[in-house]
């Protein structure tokens, strides 16, 4: 029997690898515009972590961390988000000593034990911000604002800002007082009873039909803010408008994580089906506090590669077109090689992307080779090329082929490629 990737692991093979890289790398251009810098986090931290960090309660903790004991018996788990993780970083590293706001962008892969189906995995990947230590509304707008402009910059189209408040610490209490009131006369079985008892507000993210069909009167967040929440998120939506940043109103909204207040927002696409949330994120009050950290407050989102990628798919945008233009360099016959390999070596010293295919058979399988590969141009080195100390250069759309001096060949190169050199080179 063959060994199998491990179910519900998605793998990019060419050319989807390539297809993926693009989005994930146009998700996180927005907050590399905007300042923020690059982190790189463990994939698998302490297993309090997520328990203090995330909160017990909550389905990511209780039900789909990926946990284990490893050798000197500390209790670990592979990381199913992102936030805590820079929180505990930010907090280790002392980065706040540096000057406050903290802006941080991160990407990669995270784990969580899944029932696997189309857009919802074991292992996901997310592109993720945090700004921490300033409590602004212009700063909760500008993270809705690169997540908007995250998805644009791939064509996305057909996706909506979903936008809340989930309150402050004066506001919590009594909203949850009147909630846990309301759920105690609903017919709900012992597990969320339980639920009920660590955070009622969970209740309200459960997807089942049968809970969802008793929730529909339940109060809303949203009308026990108190008047300092309600002036802070009408600045938020204040701030969107005016950039002309389209949102709505979503009241009952609840992401899955304990650690959200006041601004909390979604991502939704409308042709992922059950899987419409393609990112989201929210502001987190208390959550560097609660690590041992300061008590400053921070703001980011996660946003879903995988189902950006799903969505891109959805509104049939073809993301290939999209991608830098390859070449292929083909020497005809063993003996040019040398000639060849270092012609290539030379025009990738100057940007250009170049796969190199040693002494093809001859220009007829050397150019399927080329076709095969979706290259734009082929650049032929034969006999009659070597002698007269050039290339020829072959437009493979048109089939129109020229002879170029080797000296001449990157000029003429960047001259013929009209779309631009960004479009021909790796960025």
């Amino acid at each position: 029997m063959t060994i199998q990737a491990p179910k519900g692991v998605p793998e990019y093979v060419p050319p989807q690898g390539d297809e993926f890289r693009y989005v994930r790398d146009q998700l996180a251009t927005p907050a590399i515009l905007a300042g923020y810098k690059y982190i790189e986090l463990p994939y698998f931290e302490d297993v309090a972590l997520y328990t203090k960090g995330i909160g017990e309660s909550t389905d990511v903790v209780s039900k789909e961390m990926y946990t284990f004991t490893d050798r000197g018996d500390r209790q670990l788990a592979l990381r199913p988000e992102g936030t805590a993780g820079v929180i505990r970083s930010v907090i280790e590293n002392n980065l706040t000593q540096n000057g406050l706001p903290i802006k941080i962008w991160y990407a990669g892969a995270f784990f969580r034990a899944e029932r696997p189906q189309k857009g919802r995995y074991r292992q996901l990947q997310q592109v993720g911000i945090e700004a921490i230590g300033a409590e602004s509304p212009a700063l909760d707008a500008e993270v809705i604002a690169l997540g908007y402009e995250a998805f644009r910059r791939i064509g996305l189209t057909k996706f909506e800002i979903q936008l809340t408040s989930l309150g402050d610490s004066t506001t919590r209490p009594h909203y949850r007082e009147v909630l846990t009131s309301f759920l105690s006369k609903l017919d709900l079985d012992s597990e969320t009873q339980e639920r009920v008892k660590l955070n009622p507000l969970r209740v309200l993210d459960d997807k089942r039909p049968e809970i969802q069909k008793q929730l529909v009167d339940a109060p809303l967040m949203i009308n026990y803010l108190s008047d300092e929440s309600k002036q802070y998120h009408e600045s938020v939506k204040h701030y969107l408008l005016e950039a002309g940043i389209p949102f709505v109103d979503a009241p009952r909204l609840v992401r899955g994580l304990d650690y959200y207040t006041r601004t909390t927002f979604e991502f939704v696409h409308s042709g992922l089906g059950a899987q419409s949330g393609i990112g989201g994120g929210g502001r987190y009050d208390q959550l560097m506090g609660s690590l041992g950290g300061k008590d400053v407050s921070g703001i980011g989102f996660g946003l879903g590669v995988d189902r950006a990628y799903l969505a891109c798919e959805a509104e049939g945008i073809d993301i290939r077109q999209a991608l830098p233009k390859s070449m292929v360099l083909l020497s005809i016959g063993e003996t040019h090689d040398p000639y060849a390999f270092k012609l290539a070596q030379e025009l990738r010293a100057n940007g250009f992307i170049v796969d190199y295919q040693a002494h093809a058979k001859n220009l007829k399988s050397g150019l399927k080779n080329a076709d095969r590969l979706h290259a734009a141009i082929a650049i032929l080195v034969g006999d009659d090329e070597v002698a007269a100390n050039s290339v020829s250069i072959r437009m493979m759309d048109s089939g129109e082929q020229i002879m170029v001096l080797a000296t001449n060949l990157i000029l003429e190169l960047s001259n013929r490629l009209t779309l631009g050199s960004n479009m021909w080179k790796e960025a």
